[in-house]
Order: structure tokens, then sequence, then C-alpha cells
């Protein structure tokens, strides 16, 4: 850890007696230190990826095993950058709810919480789905914590372009679970997730850049203006929908995703445009709208993939 104690002054943390625990309450608790909605994004990559690779309905019983062994993995990442991160969601307004804060757990159970499930997750896959699959898990896993979480998220304003590349992964061990392989397909996909990325957070950091500024994390939209996060935001986008585009030409799918992707991509070009131009007027607060940037990036990844997955059975 760096920069911030591990304890903040300022910041009581109030521990909750172990009689006084409702079982319940617990149990959430520790769900919560996977981050249930963010893996929600993660599977979503996850299995339409297998259609595309199985061009049709991929196995039930290996997409339930894929998707248990990512929720396993991303959870353990997860808790595990709760754990590092405890001393300064301490005192962010976003973070200040997590159950390292409130005390329902404690940091010597979540640590071994997280490298428990880093460890489940990793064999769960060697033995239910492949090696290779095993192999990108445990490398997603220790990227997010080891290169996003300790080394640049405070450190650089491109933590989450680097950073990212863990969110990236999921596309990869979808197809690495049905073809024990990786293809050009998996390849670009992993692409737009990673163009995807910024322009995805940056909206939300624009949104909570007081929370970050306060601990000292170089998110973009805390060491520069907001005209330049909306340009850096349209200039990431434009590289997506591109790169959305290249499936279609290379023969992995045909006119179904096609128009999913343009149609998507443009109404998302559009709104990172209409960000920009509301920036570069000089708009600050709930005028520069940056939130509906950021709600259509859930939107347009969700459509997307869906198209993916849709895209075998009208070709």
């Amino acid at each position: 850890m760096t920069a911030v104690e591990s304890r903040p002054a300022g910041v009581v943390q109030t521990p909750i007696p172990g009689g006084r625990r409702p079982l319940r309450a617990r149990v959430l608790a520790f769900v919560a230190l996977t981050k249930p909605r963010i893996i929600e994004l993660l599977l979503i990559t996850t299995v339409p990826v297998m259609f595309l690779a199985t061009q049709g309905v991929p196995n039930l019983w290996l997409v339930v095993t894929t998707c248990v062994g990512g929720y396993l993995s991303a959870g353990g990442a997860n808790a595990l950058n709760m754990y590092i991160d405890r001393d300064i969601d301490a005192l962010m307004d976003r973070t200040s709810q997590r159950p390292l804060v409130t005390g329902m757990v404690s940091p010597r159970e979540c640590l071994a919480f997280g490298f428990t499930l880093a460890v489940v997750s990793t064999l769960w896959f060697g033995l239910l789905v492949n090696w290779l699959s095993a192999a990108l898990s445990l490398g997603a896993l220790l990227f997010y914590v080891v290169v996003y979480t300790m080394i640049l998220k405070r450190r650089t304003s491109q933590n989450i372009v680097w950073g990212g590349i863990a969110g990236c992964m999921p596309v990869l061990i979808g197809w690495s679970a049905v073809t024990d392989s990786v293809s050009w397909a998996a390849v670009i996909l992993f692409l737009v997730i990673f163009f995807w990325t910024p322009p995805h957070y940056w909206p939300l950091s624009m949104k909570v850049k007081d929370d970050y500024a306060r601990v000292g994390v170089p998110m973009l939209p805390v060491v520069a203006s907001n005209r330049v996060v909306a340009r850096q935001i349209v200039a990431y986008s434009w590289v997506m929908v591109a790169v959305s585009l290249l499936l279609t030409p290379l023969g992995y799918t045909g006119w179904f995703y096609t128009s999913v992707a343009l149609v998507a991509g443009g109404y998302w070009l559009w709104e990172a445009h209409g960000l920009q131009s509301r920036a570069k007027s000089g708009v600050t607060g709930a005028k520069l709208k940056e939130m509906r940037l950021f709600h259509w990036s859930i939107t347009y990844v969700s459509l997307l993939f869906v198209a993916v997955a849709v895209d075998p059975f009208l070709r």
C-alpha cells in the first residue's frame, strides 16, 4: 500500500461483537466482498463468446462450470482488492459501506477469503474446464490485484486503461473453455472490452472525482479538465466501435451482429460527442449529464454480446 495509512485518522471503524453478528448479515457481507454487480458484466461477456465459439448452443454443463469458475475467480480478485484498498474505502462516500469499513468482515477474514477463492477457482477451471482457462483466470486475478490495485491505481491517471485488461480476460476464458485455444475472434472481442473500459468508467469517475481526489487516487477526471476527459472518451469510443466491426469482414459474424454493432455503436458515439460538447461549453454538475454515457455503456456491451450469441443462429 502507498500514500495513505491503512487506518486513516478521523475514521472510526466500529467493530461488531462476534455474538451480535446475524448469520444472514455475515453471509451477505462475504457475498458483497465479491462485488456481484461487477461480476454480472463479466459473465455477460463470457457466455455469448461460448455461443460464438461453438457456432451454436454450447454444452450446458460447460457453461455452468465456466460461469461458476469465473464468479469464484473474479470474486477472489474483488475481495483482495477490498483488502488492499480498505484504507481509502473508508474515506470515500461510494465505498464507505463496504464490509471491511463497517467491520462486518475483518481484514484477516477478507484476505483468507480472497486467497481461498483464488485457489479454488484455479483448480475448478483446471479440473472441470481446462488448464488454459485456469491459467487465463489466474492471470486475470493477479493482473487485477497486483498490477492494477497495488501498482497502477494510486500512481497514474492511466490506471483504468491498463488495469482494464483484467476485465477483458473473460472473453478469452469463454472462448478457451469451448475450444481449449484462443482465436482472432476472441482477441477482437478482448480489444472491444479494452477500448470500452475507459469511456465506460471515466464518466462515473467524473461524477465521483471528489471522492478520488480526497484519497489521492489520480483518476483521469481528477488530474485533467472535463474537456480533456471528454476528448479522451470520444477517441476511445471511435476506436472501440471500429474494432467491434472487424468480426464481420474476418468472417466470424454476419448481418445481425453487424447491424447491432452499427446501431448501438452509433448511439454510443452520439452520446460521447454530446458529452464532449457539454464539456467544451464549460457546464458542470448535473448539466454535464456524464452518467448518461455510463448507463448506456452497460446497455451497449449487453446488446453487443447478445448479438454475438444470437448471430450464429441467423447466418
